[in-house]
């Protein structure tokens, strides 16, 4: 099995400016990202964005760029345009790694490529993490995920899905007991097909209430396989706070 990485990463950011070339244990954070993603099996990384900045950056710690339109609503139209514009077949297999998730493990990475190779009715492929705590279920930034009998994605929501009637009539701030509630983490792999075909469609009207792009795919039928992450995957960098913690751990760690 043969795959490429594309590691979109923008510039603008409402909470953390210039986010990509934030100082993450003394390399950029594009730079964490990237050298992940070098331990995967990917036959290929590339680094998608729309800012020269980052592209003389990635360029200087020799990573491929591909120069993208700035006006992208989502990641997966960003990588679109990267499989069009280097003229990918459309059964090649992309993994889509966020350019703010510097710890992201290289077996997550494997994996969700493995897990769509696998699986030729499925036009997509993530994963998700088991939920413990009713702060994170209630949290709307954790995205919860359900699935069927044979690991594919139902629905994604914001909200706490799926919803226990009778633990939360008694209290619902209560984590309620059973293995039933997991939190999606934003990895893809797609199919360069599936790609095309995506940014060919009006955004969904689910898509659009949830704020959430994955919506898209099952609101057209497309078959989304969503497997437990075969390693922890820590949180990415959103805030400030969120760098902070990072660089915590990296303190705490080995790391070159």
């Amino acid at each position: 099995m043969s795959f490429s990485v594309v590691i979109p990463a923008r510039y603008a950011s409402t909470r953390l400016p210039g986010k990509p070339l934030l100082d993450v244990a003394g390399r950029p954070m594009i730079e964490r990202v990237w050298r992940q993603a070098r331990q995967s099996a990917a036959a290929r990384i590339v680094i998608a964005t729309d800012d020269l900045r980052i592209r003389e950056v990635a360029e200087g710690f020799g990573a491929e760029v591909c120069m993208t339109r700035p006006e992208h609503p989502s990641g997966t139209d960003r990588l679109q345009e990267v499989a069009r514009v280097l003229e990918l077949a459309e059964d090649a297999i992309l993994v889509n790694v966020q350019g703010d998730e510097p710890l992201i493990p290289p077996a997550v990475i494997n994996q969700v490529a493995a897990n769509l190779a696998a699986h030729g009715d499925c036009g997509v492929a993530t994963v998700c993490a088991p939920i413990h705590a009713g702060s994170e279920l209630h949290n709307p930034n954790a995205v919860k995920v359900v699935c069927d009998a044979r690991g594919r994605a139902l629905y994604f929501s914001r909200a706490a899905i799926p919803w226990p009637r009778d633990s939360f009539a008694a209290d619902p701030g209560v984590m309620p007991a059973g293995n039933h509630w997991y939190r999606h983490i934003g990895i893809y792999a797609y199919r360069v097909g599936f790609l095309h075909r995506y940014v060919s469609w009006p955004p969904a009207p689910l898509e659009q209430i949830e704020q959430l792009e994955q919506l898209r795919a099952l609101y057209h039928g497309v078959a989304i396989h969503v497997a437990p992450a075969a390693a922890p995957v820590p949180a990415g960098v959103d805030t400030a706070a969120d760098l902070a913690a990072v660089n915590a751990l990296l303190a705490e760690a080995p790391h070159d």
